[in-house]
């Protein structure tokens, strides 16, 4: 009789899908502490597959290498509900994006000020950081 390599679920790490050599403690891989021990429903090709769209993502938000926060998507944020400080939040100012949630953009002047501050590239974001524009250009045929 052929032994198959079975996994046992209840020694993954329910977060990225690596085998616990303990039953509970830290994961080797992700550092979450104690897993509780539950069977996962996904393979670590899902797995896999999900940190790579996670990492795309983050890619397309903070610019290649997790350089900053693009320019245009803050842009957007700004002039659709920037009232609401979405902007502000997505930037990592939360507690000025709080501000503005509360008092509506500063009944707009607030985000009219941020939308000339993106516009002119002098806004920063929560770490001081310039926002990042991306190299994508649209060619003509």
């Amino acid at each position: 009789m052929e032994e198959t390599n079975r996994i046992d679920h209840d020694k993954l790490c329910k977060w990225c899908g690596e085998e616990l050599k303990q039953p509970e403690g830290i994961c080797p891989k992700c550092d979450v502490e104690d897993n509780g021990n539950k069977a996962i429903s996904r393979t670590r090709t899902e797995n896999k597959a999900n940190n790579e769209l996670f990492e795309n993502v983050v890619n397309v938000a903070l610019g290649p290498k997790g350089e900053g926060y693009d320019w245009f998507i803050t842009l957007l944020l700004c002039f659709f509900v920037g009232f609401l400080g979405v902007h502000r939040f997505y930037t990592g100012n939360t507690m000025i994006g709080v501000g503005q949630l509360l008092t509506f953009g500063g009944c707009g002047l607030w985000t009219m000020i941020d939308f000339f501050l993106i516009i002119t590239n002098t806004y920063k974001d929560g770490k001081g950081k310039p926002l990042v524009r991306s190299n994508v250009r649209i060619q003509k045929n």
